[in-house]
């Protein structure tokens, strides 16, 4: 479904990515590990195409997506990618729902749509009784749920996950966990998740690794979730 090929990136003299080629399956969820500064989070938004690489391509479904125009490019993303992020970044003045269904209007549904999609997966989320709440008065695990809505909001093929788990405690790490491979189940997507977690790592169909800008082991894992 995806396939990235020998990508570079550097950052003035900082050579961040240096000739990355990985090939991703629709359906799969990928682990990517590493210490800091391997290149993880800079392969994650080259791969959502929120940023460019010096030399390589990005290909979705055989489609070199850097070619597009920026305006073609915002469009392809926002019907295309969701994106999950370790701090959940929902806008404090807005009610749960209406996060959630923001990334939808932004793409043209309009409000009344927007609203009924962002409630239905809410509900799924089992937090139907907290969708009217601003960020605020929710709990640390009920804003990152909130948070991957908003990634589903409208059906991309691909959700993107940094740290999502990483300023959680134990017990809303493990649901938060659980969710994705649920997700995975019931809709189909692939998930790429760049985490510190080996636990998180563990239950992925693949991890791979990574270490100063190149990928130095990829791990085909033999327990499923």
């Amino acid at each position: 479904m995806i396939s990235i090929r020998n990508i570079s990136k550097k950052y003035g003299s900082l050579e961040v990515l240096r000739d990355i080629s990985l090939e991703i399956n629709r359906g799969e969820v990928l682990s990517v590990v590493g210490p800091s500064g391997a290149g993880k989070t800079t392969l994650l938004q080259i791969l959502g195409t929120l940023d460019r690489p010096d030399s390589g391509v990005v290909l979705y479904n055989g489609d070199d997506v850097l070619r597009m125009k920026d305006a073609a490019l915002a469009r392809f993303r926002c019907a295309t990618i969701g994106f999950v992020f370790q701090f959940h970044q929902l806008l404090p003045e807005f009610t749960m729902q209406e996060n959630v269904a923001l990334p939808a209007m932004i793409g043209g549904m309009s409000r009344a749509k927007a609203m009924e999609r962002a409630a239905e997966l809410i509900d799924y989320l089992g937090l139907a009784d907290r969708r009217a709440h601003k960020p605020a008065e929710l709990s640390g695990g009920e804003r990152q749920r909130a948070a991957v809505a908003r990634a589903l909001v409208n059906k991309p093929a691909v959700v993107l996950a940094d740290e999502p788990s990483g300023s959680l405690d134990s017990h809303n790490r493990d649901e938060l966990h659980r969710l994705f491979f649920d997700l995975r189940r019931d809709f189909g997507q692939t998930f790429v998740i760049v985490t510190h977690d080996q636990g998180l790592a563990a239950m992925c169909d693949r991890m791979v690794e990574m270490s100063d800008g190149r990928i130095v082991n990829i791990v085909k894992q033999s327990v499923k979730s």
